[in-house]
């Protein structure tokens, strides 16, 4: 019998169980999320392209450049660094690295930065993080839960652009 568009629509937004190992992390992302959400609301309103990249830099600068490197060195080794997604996960980081330091058509890499980074966050919710979950064993986890320190999110208030 087949699924009505109701039921699977209901089974792609299954929410997804995260071992407590991994799940500072993806809070983490959340504030990722956040990040291409005030540039695209700054970019509609209007504001100043550098106002924006001045929040987008501080934000890269105290988070996502430590989460990058957390991921990279207590989370991908679980699955190798030939691993074909962790390949992928690397190479969206670098590329992120690389729009976030662009300083020429800023209007151009809030874009890419916005989309890009909204991108790299759902493939390592909705793949990557699952793929590491299903073959990480307890130890593993244990070894990421005791030297992942979770970064508790100030926002920084100095410009609220997107408000």
């Amino acid at each position: 019998m087949a699924l009505t568009i109701q039921k699977q629509v209901d089974m792609k937004v299954k929410p997804i169980k995260r071992h407590k190992a991994i799940q500072p992390l993806s809070r983490e992302h959340h504030q990722g999320l956040l990040l291409s959400w005030k540039i695209r609301t700054g970019l509609s309103k209007g504001v100043s392209t550098d106002r924006i990249k001045t929040y987008a830099d501080w934000f890269y600068k105290t988070y996502l450049i430590p989460h990058f490197e957390e991921e990279e060195k207590h989370l991908f080794p679980i699955l190798g660094n030939d691993n074909i997604l962790v390949k992928k996960a690397i190479a969206q980081h670098r590329r992120l690295d690389r729009l976030f330091h662009s300083t020429t058509e800023l209007k151009k890499s809030l874009n890419h930065i916005e989309e890009e980074l909204e991108q790299h966050i759902r493939f390592e919710e909705r793949v990557l993080f699952n793929e590491i979950q299903k073959v990480a064993n307890e130890q593993q986890l244990q070894f990421i839960l005791e030297h992942h320190k979770e970064t508790k999110f100030l926002e920084n208030t100095t410009d609220r652009f997107w408000e």
